[in-house]
């Protein structure tokens, strides 16, 4: 109860902030009414801008409630795509001997599920955001897709915990990284605009439909497997590899084995594949959000 007085309180200075602003430069007031939108919406992200302390706020209470009353706290960033790393080395690395682009097959899939769990991660916590503020959506008025996007943001601390070890795991395996680590902030951005495009999708969906929670987790596991995090792509050939770059994240995960790995597999055309699809799915997905936005307070 408190935080949410708390984000009341933030969200009601905000808008004092923005209508002081106009009155200094109107000496009035602004009359400000909220008509359903028909047809195409503008996604308004100069509203973003004026709303970005709130934005800052709720990335801080999502870090902030994800390790409240926990034993292992930040440990847990670490612990799941560790863990989950020692199961893939065992069934597919020892058992399988599924290839690995000649790198030792820890640190081959360890490289990948660092960046895949930042998406994961965000991909859950934001198809959720809107719901689990419900009380907050129907209270006061802000920009709702200030919500996803926090919560897909929150995911950096988490990404920068596991991405520690993984420069601890490269240097005990010998591997000194080449030039192409240059790239790591594009190829990250890449995997945020991933997990902010699908959220924007399943939260505006979430609202209207709430069998969407069963969804996600389905999907996040048929998303897991559908990415060469456990298996190279380079068992593709081309143009196969290339088209293999419409799912996103597959740019993503090659593109950080090339930037930390030096690996051989650049991921070429398949990164360009990667992102006009990242892309479209954030523009599209804004879009609906921004098109279903003004049903949200009343069915949430």
């Amino acid at each position: 109860m408190n935080t949410d007085k708390m984000v009341s309180d933030l969200v009601s200075q905000a808008r004092s902030a923005v209508e002081k602003k106009s009155s200094s430069k109107d000496q009035a007031l602004p009359v400000i009414r909220i008509r359903p939108s028909r047809g195409w919406v503008s996604l308004k992200p100069r509203e973003l801008w004026e709303y970005r302390e709130l934005l800052y706020f709720f990335v801080w209470k999502d870090i902030k409630v994800r390790y409240k009353q926990t034993i292992l706290g930040g440990s847990w960033a670490v612990i799941q795509p560790f863990f989950t790393m020692v199961v893939f080395s065992l069934f597919f690395g020892k058992l399988a001997k599924v290839p690995s682009d000649g790198i030792p097959y820890p640190i081959f899939s360890y490289a990948a599920l660092v960046p895949w769990s930042f998406f994961a991660n965000g991909l859950n916590q934001g198809s959720n955001s809107l719901v689990g503020n419900s009380n907050l959506i129907t209270k006061v008025y802000f920009p709702r897709m200030a919500m996803p996007i926090a919560s897909v943001l929150a995911g950096i601390v988490d990404f920068v915990l596991a991405f520690a070890v993984l420069l601890g795991m490269i240097f005990y395996f010998g591997i000194v990284p080449t030039i192409n680590i240059v790239w790591l902030p594009l190829l990250l951005m890449l995997s945020f605009i991933t997990a902010l495009g699908v959220s924007l999708w399943l939260s505006a969906l979430y609202v209207q439909f709430h069998d969407i929670r069963h969804i996600v987790p389905f999907l996040t596991q048929i998303w897991l497997f559908a990415t060469p995090i456990a298996y190279p792509s380079s068992l593709l050939g081309e143009p196969w590899r290339t088209l293999y770059g419409a799912n996103p994240m597959v740019g993503v995960v090659e593109g950080f084995r090339w930037a930390l790995l030096d690996t051989n597999t650049a991921p070429g055309p398949m990164i360009i594949v990667s992102s006009l699809v990242a892309i479209a799915l954030l523009f599209s997905g804004a879009f609906y959000f921004r098109r279903m936005e003004k049903t949200f307070a009343d069915v949430v």
